[in-house]
């Protein structure tokens, strides 16, 4: 019994992943050569996460694959981080205040 095409199984593709090095080389290839998409076809990556890598490299440094999915930020931005976290936790307990503050009022007047 033969399977139609819509049948077919397909092989799960796993994303592809790039170590920081790796990156940081292809850019430097792609910049020093001048041939983006040549840079691209010749490592075997999209054009596209190229140019990605080289637009992070530009505006980020050495700050632009920190790998693993974790930026690594300036200790400017790890407060900044830290104080909005900081702010939105006050916020929440500022709300439930005063709706305790609400409640107690209610409660009083009966």
């Amino acid at each position: 019994m033969e399977l139609s095409p819509d049948h077919r199984r397909h092989p799960i593709t796993q994303r592809k992943t790039y170590t920081a090095e790796f990156k940081r080389d292809a850019v430097q290839l792609a910049q020093s050569t001048e041939n983006i998409a040549g840079t691209a076809r010749d490592l075997g990556i999209g054009l596209s996460a190229l140019r990605k890598w080289i637009k992070a490299d530009q505006h980020n440094g050495n700050l632009a694959f920190p790998g693993q999915g974790r930026q690594l930020l300036t200790p400017e931005q790890e407060e900044l981080k830290r104080l909005r976290k900081e702010n939105e936790i006050l916020r929440q307990e500022r709300e439930i205040l005063k709706k305790a503050a609400a409640f107690f009022a209610r409660e009083t007047t009966r």
